[in-house]
């Protein structure tokens, strides 16, 4: 990337101070959004890069930090070391360290809207404290968004209560910057006190507080990665941390520089984390879970798996291309336009696509559907044809596929049906089941070649070896041609990670390419496919709970662990 230039414009732009939050992007409030969605140029450590900058505008100048993230300073307790980066350019990112103030006070003076993410919330940010008195010395305008700090939003997502009925105090300590005079106060309350610190220190901090005057068995809670995927939270004494951590064989260990929020105090018991835990104890929490479907085919079903804590990974193992020959489609649409059919319907989103695309090359809009009826296999199909300005006159009311359609479509009425015809645009590999029931039922189709599918290029090495070497906890299957693809371009996946099929025939495929069905969805939709999966997760997980074994994901087998067979 090309180092930008931030000197012309205007006298005077615009800072937005803005908290990104713990890591969670879903934490963001809405004002901030809305300020990186106007923003000309972004200021942000590496650690909320990611979280904000999905939010901004194409083409924002991004500033990012220079460094290796795991030598990274905490937020806010060292000055950031930063790039300034042309986020449309994707050459090689010429070095250009400076300073964050002096950055920001430039971009602005050149008359940008600039937005000054740190992790947390600024005003807990000591850095970006100056950055801000540094605007108002320069007469730079300035605002501030609030974002939900560390050490309250960690605590909520690992099911550690703060206060209580009783209204304990509340104290929350720096390690890194905390004084004696610091440790003695908190260790002569008897309220819950909040550590920031890192993982290698916190055994540190815990003989602070027992030197201070807090008891040896007093409860402690250690979360690292909090409201993350990768959130773990370890429940112990301030006495027995160090020995629990070492068990847990995360310390001595490369990251224990790694920050972490520490609750201590009578009111975070161990009995209320396991009762509070919500968060680590939804079904597919940190399942890295492989999608072989366009990023566009599963946005919704990726939604639906993080809501059930998963990490969905999209592979695209089907490619959309053209007809070979577009004048059938060509004279279709015109058709359309023309009054040749009676009815049209999409078995696709790839279909609305299409046809969408024809549309716009001849300069039309959803209008030229005026007077034809729409029908949609399923809800998919439905919402891009409502994004296309078309709402579809039928529906399946049971299964959404070519056969539930078929049950709900009307047969021919010469009386009521000025028009015997139905467009049918679909892909050149598509079942006859369709237009087998149509002519049965009277109608006359036109059963045209929209699009063609192709496999997919292979995917990159990394996610090729994930899908061989057991990478992956689980892996959706969402029909026939995505098992075969799938192993086609990127081999079998490994026998520990769950393989999940949308129906029988998907099933049988699967299994005659060697693998083993652990889930089945009750019937063929791809949401009550991730449903059937968090139920199994929801189910190993109790499995695990009741045995007294630790939680652990798929991946994460023991050497020389066999996988048994599960069905659902």
């Amino acid at each position: 990337m090309s180092p930008t230039t931030l000197s012309a414009g205007p006298e005077h732009g615009h800072v937005t101070f803005l908290g990104a939050g713990p890591g969670d992007p879903g934490l963001l409030t809405l004002r901030a959004v809305e300020a990186l969605a106007n923003a000309d140029v972004l200021v942000a450590e590496h650690e909320v890069l990611d979280v904000v900058r999905q939010h901004a505008r194409q083409g924002v100048s991004e500033v990012n930090t220079d460094s290796d993230p795991s030598q990274d300073p905490a937020p806010g307790t060292g000055t950031p070391q930063l790039t300034v980066v042309d986020g449309t350019s994707t050459a090689a990112a010429a070095p250009a360290v400076r300073d964050a103030a002096h950055l920001v006070m430039e971009a602005a003076r050149g008359g940008r809207r600039v937005v000054r993410a740190v992790s947390g919330d600024p005003g807990l940010d000591t850095y970006a404290a100056e950055e801000m008195l540094a605007c108002a010395a320069a007469g730079v305008p300035f605002e501030v968004v609030p974002g939900i700090a560390s050490a309250v939003g960690v605590p909520a997502y690992a099911g550690v209560p703060l206060r209580d009925a009783q209204g304990a105090d509340v104290r929350f300590v720096e390690a890194r910057t905390a004084s004696d005079r610091c440790w003695t106060e908190v260790g002569a309350s008897d309220g819950t006190v909040v550590v920031s610190t890192t993982l290698d220190s916190v055994a540190a901090a815990a003989g602070e507080l027992v030197s201070a005057g807090r008891k040896p068995d007093t409860p402690m809670t250690v979360t690292v990665a909090g409201t993350t995927t990768r959130q773990r939270t370890w429940t112990a004494t301030l006495g027995t941390i160090a020995q629990t951590l070492k068990q847990a064989k995360v310390l001595p260990s490369p990251e224990g520089g790694r920050p972490v929020i520490a609750v201590v105090g009578e009111r975070s018991a161990a009995a209320q984390r396991d009762q509070l835990a919500w968060f680590e104890s939804k079904p597919l929490f940190g399942w890295k879970v492989l999608v072989p479907r366009t990023k566009e085919q599963a946005a919704s079903l990726s939604d639906q798996l993080r809501s059930y804590g998963a990490v969905p990974h999209e592979v695209p193992t089907i490619a959309v291309e053209p007809p070979r020959t577009p004048q059938q489609m060509e004279r279709a649409v015109k058709g359309l336009v023309t009054g040749r059919y009676e009815w049209i319907a999409f078995t696709s989103v790839n279909a609305v696509k299409a046809v969408r695309e024809k549309f716009e090359e001849y300069g039309l809009d959803a209008r030229a559907f005026a007077g034809i009826k729409v029908a949609a296999v399923g809800e998919q199909t439905a919402k891009a044809l409502i994004a296309f300005g078309v709402k579809p006159d039928l529906v399946p009311s049971g299964e959404q596929s070519a056969a539930g359609l078929l049950e709900d479509w009307p047969p021919y009425d010469p009386v009521f049906d000025p028009i015997d015809r139905v467009f049918l645009p679909r892909a050149d590999i598509a079942t006859e089941t369709l237009v087998a029931g149509l002519i049965e039922l009277g109608w006359e189709v036109d059963d045209v070649t929209a699009y063609r599918t192709v496999r997919a290029s292979p995917p990159p090495a990394e996610t090729r070896e994930a899908i061989k070497g057991g990478g992956f906890d689980a892996v959706l299957f969402t029909s026939s041609s995505t098992v075969r693809n799938l192993v086609g371009i990127a081999g079998k996946p490994h026998n520990v990670t769950v393989i999940a099929c949308i129906g029988p025939a998907t099933a049988k495929t699967a299994e005659e390419h060697g693998l083993r069905v652990d889930v089945m969805a009750p019937e063929p939709s791809v949401h009550k496919l991730a449903e059937a999966l968090a139920d199994f997760g929801a189910k190993r997980r109790a499995a695990a709970v009741e045995a007294g074994d630790p939680v652990t994901r798929p991946s994460e087998r023991r050497p020389g662990a066999r996988r048994r067979r599960s069905t659902t």
